[in-house]
């Protein structure tokens, strides 16, 4: 009898020539594979230590985050119009070649240029007498001012997507620089605590970067959202942020003025967004009629009441009765912008100024403009600032990306809100709120601010593709 020779059952693959790859197969001789362990792969079985996550591991997860953020607002697609950036004056060159508004950056300089001779002609008495230097005021807005042109070319050349991969740091970080106001590091000047101390007697409201912060970030849900943001769900979420960040300035920085600029910018942005008008036309008529009621309200029930902000509403409701207290500076600035005329008295010669108008550079400038340089002064500001919004509207309108849009479109409605309404706060229209002029007013860290936006707007130009048609 033949012996039988039992042989371990050969696999077809084992016959085959190896591939570049190399594979492992499980004849009947191999061990069983321990349960985890992949095909081809190194094997984790008991023997081998478990792999620790530490902080290198987190970071390359952060990272992926921020990738991840970056893909998102750079899918969104340029929002169509029916205006190419070929007919805008500066664009006269050919197919392809990169655009920059100069226009924009001639009306930045010639705003702060014009800014600086009102600021010293309308500070120059009040910096003597307290400080014993008339260019005081001056100097530290000029230096602050070139530090912020700076800031507004380095910004300028960064990519505005890498703004929208760290929104939400921003944010954070704006919500954090708020918070230390309440701490020792918090200062108070004139009754208000808004400003945390730095070295070298400086000051920095975070008020002001919630501003820029809150652009960006909403900018940021929005394209995130997508389509959702129209849903019940998206509105909720991008109006608890905006309401977030202005209860923040409201709470932490008493500073309800900037509350309300934040908040109108969130309302703007999803506006712009979204494509039914009506439920905005219902719900400005019905903000409308509801402020008609209150302020009927409040002018029977509060007439002695000690909270500062009803007493502003009971100055601004009747201006005369209290000329003496509340309402004084705004008729001393009606009195002022009365006198001016239409061409003024001239550079130099305002007589409000001279200590009758208390801090006259910060909300009231421009009714020292209107009395030195007339209602043509007013007009050539209003001019200047028409100029600076068309510039943010036309990069608003082609930007190569909706997120792109949707940053211009927030620069441009915190620049045309701050003028607004220190245009009424001025002329007696609301009452009054401590809106600066922007570009105009006195302020270190508003300056720094709005230079920081022009740059992230001119930014945004760099972007935009010429066509020829």
């Amino acid at each position: 009898m033949k012996s039988r020779i039992v042989r371990p059952v050969r696999q077809k693959e084992q016959n085959k020539k190896k591939s570049g790859k190399n594979r492992a197969y499980l004849g009947d001789t191999q061990p069983i594979r321990p349960a985890g362990t992949r095909l081809g792969g190194p094997a984790s079985g008991d023997t081998q230590p478990m792999r620790t996550v530490g902080w290198r591991s987190g970071y390359a997860g952060y990272k992926r985050n921020v990738e991840q953020r970056r893909r998102t607002i750079q899918a969104q697609p340029a929002p169509r119009t029916k205006r190419s950036a070929a007919k805008s004056p500066s664009a006269r060159s050919a197919a392809g070649e990169r655009y920059f508004d100069y226009e924009l950056l001639l009306v930045v300089i010639f705003l702060m240029c014009f800014g600086l001779v009102m600021l010293y002609s309308t500070s120059s008495y009040e910096a003597d007498v307290e400080f014993g230097n008339d260019l005081y005021y001056f100097f530290r807005q000029a230096l602050i001012g070139a530090g912020g042109f700076v800031v507004m070319f380095i910004v300028s050349r960064i990519d505005y997507h890498i703004y929208g991969a760290f929104a939400v740091e921003i944010y954070a970080v704006a919500m954090v620089a708020m918070a230390l106001v309440r701490t020792p590091l918090g200062k108070t000047l004139n009754g208000a605590r808004r400003w945390i101390r730095l070295p070298g007697n400086m000051t920095l409201q975070p008020a002001e970067i919630t501003k820029i912060a809150v652009i960006l970030f909403i900018s940021y849900e929005l394209c995130r959202l997508g389509k959702k943001a129209y849903t019940t769900e998206g509105f909720i979420r991008v109006f608890a942020f905006g309401a977030a960040a202005a209860g923040g300035v409201l709470i932490l920085t008493d500073n309800l003025s900037t509350a309300i600029i934040v908040m109108a910018i969130t309302c703007i942005l999803f506006f712009v967004i979204h494509p039914k008008l009506k439920p905005f036309l219902i719900f400005l008529a019905v903000a409308a009629a509801a402020a008609v009621v209150l302020i009927a309200v409040l002018s029977v029930t509060i007439a002695n009441s000690d909270n500062f902000r009803l007493q502003r509403i009971i100055s601004w409701l009747n201006p005369e009765a209290t000329a003496d207290t509340g309402s004084y500076q705004v008729m001393q600035g009606l009195y002022a912008i009365g006198s001016g005329g239409f061409f003024g008295k001239g550079l130099g010669n305002s007589t409000q100024k001279l200590g009758v108008i208390p801090e006259a550079q910060n909300d009231m400038i421009l009714v020292v403009i209107c009395e030195e340089l007339g209602v043509f002064g007013a007009l050539l500001i209003l001019i200047l600032f028409g100029v600076l919004l068309y510039r943010l509207m036309f990069i608003a309108r082609n930007a190569p990306d909706l997120y792109g849009s949707l940053i211009a479109t927030g620069i441009f409605a915190h620049i045309a809100l701050q003028v607004v309404l220190n245009i009424a706060v001025v002329t007696g229209l609301l009452p009054t709120t401590g809106i600066t002029l922007p570009f105009i007013s006195y302020g270190g860290t508003a300056v720094v601010f709005l230079l920081a936006e022009m740059g992230v707007a001119l930014g945004i130009s760099r972007r935009i593709r010429l066509e020829n048609t």
